[in-house]
């Protein structure tokens, strides 16, 4: 792939969406005050579907003198990125706060350049390229998090992602700044080459990668680093929550199988043990300290602390085959996990929010499509088949298992054990529990939401084909 100098056409999509994000601000400002979201918020959702068709259609190549590079692998990841945004934004639609107003209208535009971070960090060719890339997605986080003024949580909410953030940013440059001062280059393809001069890598140079490794868990919610996820996804306005459950962590993902299995894919003995230990670590807290939840929205913030360590099984395996089933995974997490935050965000009674678990009893009496909807997110969860979660899991279980982790694998398995009895006791209440007073008619735009991720969820067998072929090309491009 060559690399030329200044090949702006490479990163259409990305100036095509960052323009949108500066046209719809200003649209929104000139706007009366409380009315500019509803507008802000299509011009959005239209800008996302421009990008996404611009990504499909974009060329493969290197520029912005090799600090940029498109290939089958970002265009991957961009596409699950925008779709997560897109996601977002719709389910912000039909979302009210406590005094029962919409969301600031900045609430779309900072979810699009939060996404425009997001795809910046899944064509990066560079360190600082990722830094840029990483920090411009947290910081719109940042805010959004802490969008509604009036509630505590919220604002809580804000305050402990900002500061924990912070302290994984820096991790994350030191790291880098090792990197650079032992390998002497930013550049992946320049780092490749230093990591494979010597037989032994230098320990600073090693001790960088950790520390890499360390910020990057952080984003991914992933244990030790994931203890800002349940205040955060509980305090957060939902579609915000819905947000961070997906495209930051997609972005994330890219980072990760970008950085490690390209630059320092010829050193992974050095870092496999410390991957795999993150991800047992995560997936049986994930399932053990799920099981005490009473809200909703924090026991799906430990849902997706168990996920991404089943998605880091793919990373542990060091290999194609891996990268191919992470990518897999990641495509079955986002249908599902959508879905169940579209049925989060319809969870209101008499206009207000409720978040308890024991709001949905009865539910399949009083709305047996929702129900039925949430009913198949939940058994995909739990890796049921033929939903979308088998396939995911059964890939990176496969993939760990080629590789000779058999002791992952054994510890994933038992982890989806536990972890079926609280998926399972969310669709025991909406189904066998005495009924609770009937929630409120769920918005169109939250129908679409989760009708759509219904269905892909119980199809996706059927497009398993194509999406592995696609996924393969990406992680050939990957390995390339």
């Amino acid at each position: 792939m060559s690399v030329t100098v200044f090949n702006w056409t490479v990163a259409l999509p990305e100036i095509v969406l960052a323009l949108s994000g500066i046209i719809i601000l200003v649209a929104g400002v000139l706007q009366r005050k409380g009315e500019g979201f509803f507008p802000a918020a299509i011009l959005s959702l239209v800008a996302f579907l421009l990008c996404g068709f611009l990504v499909v259609l974009s060329p493969s190549g290197a520029g912005y003198a090799g600090t940029f590079v498109n290939d089958g692998f970002a265009r991957f990841m961009k596409v699950l990125i925008l779709a997560g945004g897109f996601v977002a934004v719709a389910l912000s639609v039909s979302y009210r706060t406590a005094e029962r107003q919409t969301l600031p209208f900045e609430t779309p535009v900072l979810m699009l350049f939060s996404t425009l971070g997001a795809m910046l960090m899944a064509s990066s060719a560079n360190l600082m390229t990722l830094f840029v890339g990483l920090e411009l997605s947290s910081l719109s986080i940042y805010i959004l998090c802490a969008l509604e003024r009036d509630n505590v949580l919220s604002s809580e909410a804000g305050m402990k992602y900002f500061i924990l953030g912070s302290l994984a940013s820096g991790l994350l440059l030191y790291g880098i700044s090792l990197v650079y001062g032992y390998a002497g280059t930013m550049e992946y393809t320049g780092l490749v080459d230093a990591v494979r001069a010597s037989a032994m890598p230098p320990m600073g140079l090693v001790v960088g990668i950790v520390f890499i490794v360390v910020g990057l868990c952080f984003k991914l919610s992933a244990v030790p680093f994931h203890m800002w996820t349940p205040d955060v996804y509980q305090g957060a306005p939902t579609p915000v929550t819905a947000y961070m459950a997906g495209a930051p962590k997609f972005a994330a993902f890219a980072l990760f199988l970008r950085v490690m299995a390209g630059p320092f894919g010829s050193i992974a003995p050095r870092w496999q043990i410390l991957v795999e230990t993150v991800s047992v670590l995560s997936m049986v807290y994930g399932a053990f300290a799920a099981i005490p939840q009473t809200n909703i929205k924090r026991l799906m913030a430990y849902s997706s602390i168990g996920h991404m360590g089943y998605a880091m099984m793919g990373l542990a395996a060091a290999s194609t085959v891996g990268t191919q089933a992470t990518l897999i995974y990641l495509a079955a997490y986002f249908v599902m996990n959508a879905g169940v935050f579209a049925g989060i965000t319809a969870m209101r009674r008499n206009g207000r929010e409720v978040n308890s678990i024991a709001d949905l009893a009865g539910l399949g009496r009083s709305d047996p499509g929702m129900a039925l909807a949430l009913a198949i997110f939940m058994f995909s969860m739990v890796g049921a088949p033929p939903l979308a979660g088998f396939f995911g899991k059964f890939m990176v279980f496969a993939a760990a298992w080629q590789s000779g982790l058999y002791a992952l694998v054994c510890i994933g398995a038992l982890s989806s054990v536990v972890g079926a009895y609280y998926y399972l006791r969310v669709v025991k209440v909406m189904y066998f529990d005495a009924p609770a007073d009937a929630l409120d008619r769920p918005a169109p735009s939250l129908l679409f939401v989760s009708g759509g991720m219904g269905v892909a969820t119980v199809v996706f067998a059927i497009v398993l084909g194509p999406i592995m072929s696609v996924a393969h090309q990406a992680a050939l491009a990957l390995a390339g």
